[in-house]
């Protein structure tokens, strides 16, 4: 995810110069000056030296060994600290940063990585819009943006469009499966299925996503669309999804608690 935010930044004008990121594994560090001629060092203090914005984005398990060791330099310069670490909460977070640091929690989803994330954001009342707006061009250089009004709803976000790729992807997956199973061949099978995904992506995107406005203009009375709905309605498809988010967003919850199993 750092990488995606990288590259999305300087598609959107950043300079390389502007930017510097703290990388401890020698290889990944050359990869990252190779490929976007930024400075990156070992030393996360030398890293965010100077930083007005400093972006978190490490496995939640890391982040706070890692601010713990910069919390004077960043008590101190009082950057801005946007999170994408999944699951650590706002007050652990500001915990970590100390006293007077303003802290932004994201959550982009896979799409990022070419572009077209959805991400989640959410901060305090005592994050000002300037701050606000640094947070949001971070995060639009990598797809569209929404605040959420409460950190509760960054779990909903979560299941709902962090992991939501995985059930499209499973939704075509299976599609694929169905088409083999009917007489198509392999290759010819997953080409349509990826093909209507993305169509289907593109035509959500462009319009005002209304999704039931949509499936209507493909369904037509009595013909072969209204007879695959009839059998996903048949299955209760609506309540499997509610339920499959359900429990995705109190995986998020227990994940931010604390809770393993």
């Amino acid at each position: 995810m750092g990488r995606a935010l990288i590259g999305g930044l300087l598609r959107g004008g950043t300079r390389p110069e502007q930017l510097s990121v703290g990388e401890s594994l020698p290889a990944a560090r050359a990869a990252l000056v190779r490929d976007f001629g930024i400075s990156a060092a070992a030393d996360n203090h030398a890293a965010i030296l100077g930083a007005t914005v400093v972006v978190l984005a490490v496995k939640p398990q890391q982040g706070g060994e890692l601010l713990a060791a910069l919390r004077a330099q960043l008590t101190a310069a009082r950057p801005l600290v946007i999170s994408v670490a999944a699951g650590v909460r706002l007050a652990t977070l500001e915990s970590w940063c100390g006293p007077g640091v303003a802290v932004v929690r994201a959550m982009p989803n896979r799409g990022a990585l070419i572009g077209a994330g959805a991400t989640g954001l959410y901060a305090p009342a005592t994050v000002g819009a300037p701050q606000r707006a640094a947070a949001e061009e971070v995060l639009r250089g990598v797809g569209e943006i929404v605040w959420v009004p409460t950190e509760a709803a960054l779990d909903v976000v979560t299941a709902l469009s962090g992991s939501g790729p995985a059930y499209f992807f499973l939704l075509a997956e299976l599609m694929a499966e169905a088409g083999e199973q009917l007489g198509l061949d392999g290759p010819t099978a997953r080409r349509l299925a990826a093909v209507t995904l993305y169509g289907s992506g593109l035509l959500a995107h462009a319009g005002d996503a209304d999704f039931a406005a949509l499936r209507a203009e493909v369904t037509s009375a009595g013909g072969t669309t209204a007879a695959a709905l009839r059998e996903l309605e048949a299955a209760d498809l609506r309540a499997v999804v509610r339920r499959a988010l359900a429990a995705a967003t109190q995986r998020s919850r227990d994940l931010a608690a604390g809770t393993t199993s």
